[in-house]
């Protein structure tokens, strides 16, 4: 009997990656996981019981959970070199910038904050913090390093 042949295998991911280079990308995975579950909690307690009150902001912390489940779906499956976790982390940090933009220059606009309000200031600026992480992270991650 022989043994089977791994070159016949497809290498997982995981291990077409060095385990070094993995640990930030685990912690992106972490971050965004926390925050697509806390995102959509609060987007749906106010969606489901006071969404009359500020339909613009709970929809945009509907948007922000959804934004969230998604990158952090591509990430797991694609890693950072995916071209679809790239393109929403831009989308997020667009709407971080343009939903902090409004809410600092026209405040009545959004009388309930959101995840994205003033920048993510109620969630100590890692709404701002993270896309910008995540793409730098990303686009080094895509640059071919020295050969071992």
């Amino acid at each position: 009997m022989t043994a089977p042949r791994t070159d016949d295998v497809p290498a997982s991911r995981a291990a077409r990656e060095p385990r070094r280079g993995r640990g930030l990308e685990t912690v992106l995975i972490i971050v965004y996981a926390i925050f697509a579950l806390s995102a959509t909690a609060r987007s749906l307690v106010q969606v489901l019981t006071k969404f009359d009150h500020a339909p613009v902001a709970y929809s945009l912390s509907l948007v922000a959970a959804a934004t969230y489940i998604a990158v952090t779906v591509a990430l797991v499956r694609g890693g950072r070199r995916s071209a679809v976790a790239r393109a929403l982390v831009v989308l997020e940090l667009l709407g971080v910038l343009v939903v902090g933009t409004l809410t600092v220059v026209d405040p009545a606009l959004f009388p309930e904050a959101t995840v994205w309000s003033v920048f993510g200031q109620g969630y100590g600026y890692v709404p701002l913090v993270l896309p910008v992480l995540a793409l730098v992270y990303m686009l080094l991650g895509g640059r071919k390093g020295p050969s071992a």
